[in-house]
């Protein structure tokens, strides 16, 4: 069978509904001002106002005011019996009260959810319970809609359309619905007046975020204003779906570019996207969480979440473009084994100063070269640019032998933790946009192996994978950094120090990694509780 035209640019189905022309896409050349104005519009969103929107304000503050205060007091009385307890009842409180304050905030609490590691563990999983609790709008709204923006009757574009959506977001919900023309298509359709409520929101958490400082633990290294700039950044973009349907494209000819035919995009539609309606081609495939359907239908798991790693990697180091919201609704695996990427209003995109340093970073990892590593978080944004390198390491004691954190008492990791926090925020450390996307996909993934292949040889993968990128990009490498490609060798003692592994250790599988996660973790609960 012949392939469609647009898979010898792009990676798309091999069966297409449509075929896609890189110079005729209606909304491509808008998509590329829009992500400019996105970017100049940003700043300005996330200055606080000397009088911020007084109504929407007013309201929220009740709302959060409702939901912080009864936990300020019992904290105060001393009615919790350990510090897992109150931040369990602080999540609770403040997952109620984004409910209640609207989609642009339940959005906050989904980026939130998903950044396990990154975020106290009690506010992630309340979080994860925003995901799926969004109300459907009524049909006709929706209706309205795909008319107004699409300028044309629904029966002028659509033999049927289900008036149930396949899933509702904080943003959109999506309708599967077939074209006069025959295809199988979903239609993505923005909820009304979100980009107004978007805003006016932005400017309400600009104007408050400086008073939560030091107030409510929300991360180590994000304090209130830089977590409201970074969901700026987040969320503004997905408001136009021109911008999605572009990210759509440009993902696919990376994932092309870097001959990765393991990760397929559904083709955007050439005309019937707009502002708030997406149209797309429809994949079918197996939820990623589905792994006994997977390997009912005799598809190796552990080669999926393989590719998954490499095409991550990949595309960050190598091409600077990244899907950005990566978990189990985004992506789903076709019967032939590939896996399908959906929903693109969030991608990460490095200038080519950043896609370096990003390359330096993750190199310096394999090669014991921590100098490296620290220089390339400085020019990632997440250490000030005046930043004493050399102390760092030395206050981090980054350059001592790694201890294994398992030989810890729960009292020692306890303290560990915190002077690392504390000379980290005492310089400055924050954590960028494109840095916070790119480690949220890594706990994604992390918790991907755990379901999908938990007896995968860490060790192995890391030196298979940096033997394939020496390899397929190790001219690329040699050019991007000024030294030998041939000179690069891959340490797997550092590796090992990095899991706090003695070098004597050959392998460890994921699942091993989890039981020593555990133990740390228990050691650090039960001092926490003492």
């Amino acid at each position: 069978m012949t392939r469609p035209n647009d898979c010898s640019w792009g990676a798309f189905s091999d069966e297409a509904p449509w075929v896609l022309s890189e110079d005729k896409l209606a909304w491509a050349n808008d998509a590329t001002q829009i992500r400019i104005n996105v970017r100049r519009e940003v700043p300005d969103l996330t200055t606080p106002r000397r009088i911020p929107p007084l109504g929407r304000l007013f309201y929220v503050v009740c709302v959060l005011g409702k939901a912080v205060l009864p936990w300020l007091v019992r904290k105060k009385l001393k009615r919790f019996a350990t510090p897992n307890e109150s931040n369990a009842a602080i999540s609770l409180s403040l997952r109620k009260a984004v409910e209640t304050l609207g989609p642009t905030y339940i959005k906050l609490g989904q980026i939130i959810s998903s950044g396990e590691g990154l975020f106290p563990g009690e506010l992630v999983e309340e979080f994860k319970r925003c995901r799926d609790q969004v109300p459907a709008e009524p049909f006709d709204t929706v209706q309205l809609t795909i008319e107004q923006d699409l300028g044309c009757r629904l029966n002028d574009v659509f033999l049927h359309i289900d008036t149930t959506p396949l899933a509702a977001a904080s943003i959109a919900q999506v309708h599967a619905a077939t074209l006069t023309t025959g295809e199988s298509v979903v239609v993505k359709v923005q909820r009304p007046n979100i980009g107004k409520l978007v805003r006016k929101d932005l400017r309400v958490m600009a104007w408050l975020a400086p008073f939560l400082i030091g107030r409510i633990k929300i991360a180590a290294l994000a304090n209130p204003p830089a977590l409201v700039e970074l969901f700026a950044e987040t969320i503004v973009e997905e408001l136009d779906f021109r911008m999605e349907a572009s990210n759509m494209v440009d993902v696919s000819r990376m994932l092309h570019r870097l001959n990765q035919t393991g990760y397929i995009v559904p083709r955007p539609h050439p005309s019937l996207v707009s502002r708030r309606i997406l149209v797309m081609e429809r994949l079918y495939g197996f939820n990623f969480d589905d792994v006994d359907g997977m390997k009912a239908a005799g598809l190796d798991t552990e080669a999926i979440i393989r590719t998954g790693m490499i095409a991550f990697m990949e595309g960050a180091m190598i091409e600077g473009i990244f899907h950005g919201d990566l978990h189990g609704g985004n992506l789903f695996v076709l019967s032939d084994g590939r896996t399908a990427l959906l929903d693109f209003g969030i991608v990460g995109r490095l200038s080519p100063t950043r896609r370096v340093a990003f390359l330096r970073m993750l190199l310096g990892a394999t090669t014991n070269d921590v100098k490296g590593q620290v220089e390339a978080l400085r020019d990632l944004g997440a250490l000030p640019l005046d930043v004493d390198v050399a102390q760092v390491i030395s206050d981090l004691r980054l350059d001592q032998q790694t201890i294994d954190p398992t030989s810890l008492s729960g009292e020692e990791l306890v303290k560990e933790v915190q002077r690392i926090v504390k000379a980290l925020l005492g310089y400055g450390a924050s954590m960028p946009k494109e840095l916070m996307l790119y480690v949220k996909n890594m706990v994604f993934l992390d918790g991907a192996i755990s379901r999908l292949a938990p007896d995968l040889d860490i060790l192995a993968e890391v030196a298979n994978i940096s033997m394939l990128f020496a390899e397929r990009h190790g001219e690329q490498i040699g050019r991007d950094l000024g030294i030998n490609a041939q000179s690069i060798e891959l340490n797997l003692d550092s590796v090992k120090a990095g899991f706090g592994l003695d070098s004597s250790v050959n392998r460890l599988t994921y699942r091993e990694l989890q039981q020593r996660r555990e133990l740390i973790n228990k050691r650090m609960r039960d001092h926490v509780r003492k």
